[in-house]
C-alpha cells in the first residue's frame, strides 16, 4: 500500500499553505506559495509573488510583503502588495499600505496612510518620493455609509 500524502488547503485553491487558528509564529515567514493565516504572527511575512489571506481569526503584528493581501482579521503593521490589497468588512488594519490597487469594504477599519504605486512594484515604493501619490491618514469607521 502506497503512503498517503497529506494535503494542505483546498484542491480548488491550488498550492495554498495554511497556518491554523491555534498556532503562533514569532519571527519571519518567507515562501513561494499562497498562505492563509488563521493564527497569530509576530514579525515579517514575505511572500513576494504570492497571495496572503489573513483569516477572520488571525491576529498579525507584522509587516507584510506579497503580490496580493486580503484581510478578514486584524493586522498591525505595514502592508506592501505589488498587485492589490483588500480589507474585508470585518477586517482591521493599523499601518501604512503601498499597492497598485486598494479595496476597503464598508464596515472595515483602517488607520494609516495609502500610497498608490502605479508601477506595480510596491516593494521599491519606500525608496521613491511621494510626489504625485496618494498618501494621507485615513480612518474608516464601522458604519453602513459608503467609503
Amino acid at each position: 500500500m502506497a503512503p498517503v500524502e497529506p494535503t494542505f488547503g483546498s484542491p480548488v485553491s491550488g498550492n495554498t499553505a495554511r497556518l491554523g487558528a491555534t498556532l503562533h509564529v514569532k519571527g519571519e515567514i518567507t515562501g513561494n506559495e499562497d498562505l492563509h493565516i488563521d493564527g497569530s504572527v509576530e514579525g515579517l511575512v514575505h511572500l513576494e509573488e504570492r497571495k496572503l489571506t489573513v483569516g477572520a481569526t488571525a491576529r498579525l503584528t507584522a509587516d507584510v510583503i506579497a503580490r496580493e493581501v486580503v484581510v478578514y482579521g486584524s493586522v498591525k503593521g505595514n502592508l506592501r502588495a505589488r498587485d492589490r490589497i483588500e480589507i474585508k468588512k470585518d477586517g482591521s488594519v493599523v499601518g501604512d499600505l503601498t499597492t497598485a490597487r486598494i479595496m476597503i469594504e464598508d464596515g472595515a477599519y483602517f488607520k494609516g496612510s495609502i500610497e498608490i504605486d502605479k508601477t506595480g512594484d510596491a516593494k521599491d515604493a519606500s525608496d521613491k518620493s511621494s510626489n504625485g501619490r496618494v498618501s494621507r491618514p485615513t480612518a474608516v469607521a464601522t458604519s453602513s455609509s459608503s467609503v
